[in-house]
């Protein structure tokens, strides 16, 4: 897509949802792509993180994704930061992209770049809500942040920004799922439902360019 080639996109958190929404946009011809992200892969990992392998344990995930993108599409350009996100970083840095693609199980976090995104001009923002404890991905959909319903990380999202007076200025689109969270004795992902989360996440963006 000749389009999405122009585009320059930031995603924060490359875990099992946003490691795949970054591969499906290289796929489909992304050629700027930012990917912020402190952690490193861990063994527990490995059933649902892209780059997640025996080879990769230990190392910082965005150099492990980048390697894994540019092995791809050689002629694009990776930056890979390893760092999180808190409101401290996002003053500092800016968000001087097209779209801004949230993938961040903090809630804190994930509320600060909402609210920052949202005020940035000329900025698209698309964010996953909650993927553990799911094991349906044909339940996976997109919503309204203010509307979604069933979705404890939507919840406490907004529960913070009540707290702390504030409400984003633009509607953000979310990738949820309307499965009820399942009983498990660990808070689990499961890459079926991960996954979807990332591939649809990546849909919004290329649905948003050809709207």
């Amino acid at each position: 897509m000749t389009l999405l080639q122009s585009k320059r996109v930031i995603l924060f958190g490359i875990g099992g949802v946003g490691s795949w929404c970054a591969e499906c946009l290289i796929r489909t011809g992304l050629t700027h792509l930012t990917i912020v992200d402190g952690d490193t892969v861990q063994p527990s990992n490995l059933n649902r993180q892209l780059p997640a392998t025996q080879v990769t344990i230990g190392q910082p995930k965005v150099l492990a994704l980048k390697e894994r993108l540019l092995s791809i599409n050689p002629d694009a350009t990776i930056e890979a930061i390893p760092e999180m996100v808190n409101e401290e970083w996002l003053e500092a840095h800016g968000l001087n992209y097209d779209y801004v693609i949230d993938a961040i199980d903090s809630v804190a976090d994930k509320t600060d770049l909402i609210l920052y995104a949202t005020r940035a001009r000329g900025v698209k923002i698309f964010s996953s809500m909650g993927a553990a404890l799911r094991f349906d991905p044909t339940q996976v959909t997109t919503g309204e942040l203010m509307t979604i319903q069933g979705d404890a990380l939507a919840k406490a999202v907004r529960a913070r920004m009540k707290r702390l007076g504030k409400h984003p200025y633009k509607k953000v689109r979310c990738v949820y799922s309307t499965e009820q969270a399942q009983r498990c004795e660990t808070r689990g992902s499961l890459m079926q439902v991960t996954a979807a989360f990332g591939l649809t996440l990546a849909s919004l963006v290329i649905k948003d360019l050809k709207e």
